[in-house]
Formats: C-alpha cells, structure tokens, sequence
C-alpha cells in the first residue's frame, strides 16, 4: 500500500502510516513525470500541497489512485469534483493549520503597525550611521488594542483570528455572505473561557468601518475581491492583510493605495504570479512578506501529518 507524498510530509504522518502498514515515499517528482511515476510503482494515495497539480489527465490515466490528500485547506490545485465522480476520495485538513494561519496575520500586522517591516531591512544596513533618523522615521506607531479589525470570511480561520483580536482587545467586525452568526470561545490557561457572538455585516460596512483588513476566502474566479473600488470604500490609513490566496488583491491596485497612503501598510503571505511575485510588490517599503508560509509551522505540520494518516486509514479500513 503505497502512498506518495509528493509535496513532503511531516514525520509524525509517516510514522502513523507506516505503523498501519503503508510504504510512504516522499520523493519529490516532477510534475511532468508524475503520471508515470503513480503507475510504474501503483501508487494508491497520493498526497500534495500546493504545489503539486492533480489534474483531470492525472486523473483519468492513473487507475491505482484510490486517494488525494492535500495537506492543508484549499484544493484549488486539484480537479476535486471531477475525482470524486471518477471514485477517488479526495481530503484535506482544514482545521490543522488555522491557529498557525491566524498567527501569522497577527505577525504582519504587529510588523506594519510598527514598521518592522522597513527597519529589518535599514537597521542592518545604517543603523550604525543614521540612527536617530531612523527613530525619527519609525516613531508613527500604532496600536492594535482598541481598534476596529474587519474578518472577511468566518470560517475556521477567520473565527482564529477573532480570538486573538479578542484578547487584544480589538472590536471585531466580519463578512461572510455563508455565515450568519459566529460564536466565538476564547479559552484561557487556567480553563476559564469567554464566548463571545459576532454577527456579520456586509461587506461594504466592514471595509468602510475597520482599521485593519484581513481576508479568509477561496480563490477568486470572477475578478478580484478587493480592488480600486473595494480601497476607495475603506478608511484613509487603513491597513489589509492576506493570507489566503493570491488573486484575491488586485495587486496593482494596491500599489496605488500605498503609494496614495490611502493604504497605510499590507501584509501579504500570497501573490499573483506565484511562486514569482511581481517586483513592484517585493521592493515595496510598505509591505510586510513571506512566502505562502500560512500553514508552515512544526505545530502544523504535525498536526497536517496526523490527520491525512487518520483519514487514509479510515478510507482504506486500515484499523
């Protein structure tokens, strides 16, 4: 029973496979040769992230393939519906990367609120000749306690990312045309826990009332989600945050509401034209980056591992 773990797998996840008798390979085959990889060694359960496509042609030419497993929540790289009419089980794990996703929304907004962002990059560089400029420079901080931050998408990242805004003391707004009433618990060290209900608005009253933006949605397949108009709605000074999938900017038009100061700052963990952003956005001073590592933490990762190998071996009965 042989599963491919093409994008790699955490060790925890291969040694519960292993345990239930599975060979797991984590040999990285190239997307062109991947086809006749799965036949040649009758690979059953092949297992991807995001950068591995699983497509109709893989799909329809590879009969030992009983399951596709994508390691964490989007399956935009997998003809999911189409496999599932052809037989095959398709998986994911959408509830193991949400805390590690919702961290790393706070990450760029701490980093742009106090302009870390910029002075990572100066500090190493003339931190030592023009010191007091640069504190004169990065003086303009802001705090997030007391603001207003606008969730657009309350599903389970979303609803993570409320409960570190709670505890910072920040009003929480949300948008999520499936979603009527989010009931938050935010849990304590000690066991004590508060819960707390978030009715969502439309989208339209989030942009325009919220100091800090931050969006939790699938990929778009008609436009962007937020573009010129969607910026002219906002706040001035306002700040917005993705780490869900890029296209949902249109990347241009932040630029523009940068450059405008419409925009204050961005955080980006996704972009268009992945995995070679633009230049424009990589050298901008005023936006926070990193490299579609949502979901890469060791906490993640195991978590990840823990739940495909649960799931494979429900589907093949494996106890």
């Amino acid at each position: 029973m042989k599963v491919l773990a093409n994008d790699g797998l955490d060790q925890s996840g291969i040694d519960a496979l292993t345990e239930k008798g599975f060979e797991v390979i984590t040999t990285k085959v190239p997307q062109e040769f991947l086809m006749d990889y799965i036949n040649e060694h009758k690979i059953r359960t092949l297992l991807v992230r995001s950068a591995t496509q699983v497509r109709k042609d893989i799909i329809d030419n590879c009969p030992s393939l009983e399951i596709i497993g994508r390691g964490g929540v989007g399956m935009d790289n997998i003809d999911v519906d189409y496999a599932r009419e052809k037989g095959i089980h398709v998986i994911n794990t959408p509830s193991a990367s949400s805390e590690s996703v919702a961290e790393l929304v706070f990450a760029h907004l701490f980093s742009g609120a106090r302009f870390l962002q910029d002075s990572n990059r100066k500090m190493p560089v003339v931190g030592d000749t023009e010191f007091a400029t640069l504190k004169k420079a990065y003086a303009a901080g802001i705090e997030l306690k007391g603001k207003t931050i606008g969730i657009v998408g309350m599903g389970r990242i979303g609803q993570e990312v409320a409960k570190i805004a709670l505890g910072l003391g920040m009003r929480v707004v949300a948008a999520d045309s499936n979603v009527g009433k989010a009931s938050i618990k935010v849990t304590f060290y000690n066991k004590q826990f508060i819960n707390v209900d978030i009715e969502t608005e439309p989208l339209q009253d989030v942009l325009q009332h919220s100091d800090f933006i931050t969006l939790h949605v699938p990929a778009q397949k008609d436009g962007y989600m937020i573009g010129k108009n969607e910026f002219e709605m906002m706040k001035d000074g306002v700040a917005i945050v993705n780490c869900s999938r890029g296209g949902v900017i249109d990347e241009t038009a932040l630029i523009e509401a940068l450059d405008s100061g419409k925009v204050k700052f961005a955080g980006l963990d996704v972009f268009i034209n992945e995995p070679t952003p633009s230049k424009e956005i990589l050298n901008h001073p005023k936006i926070s980056m990193t490299p579609h590592t949502g979901a890469s933490t060791l906490e993640a990762q195991d978590r990840i591992g823990l739940s495909l190998a649960e799931q494979i071996s429900s589907i093949l009965q494996i106890q």
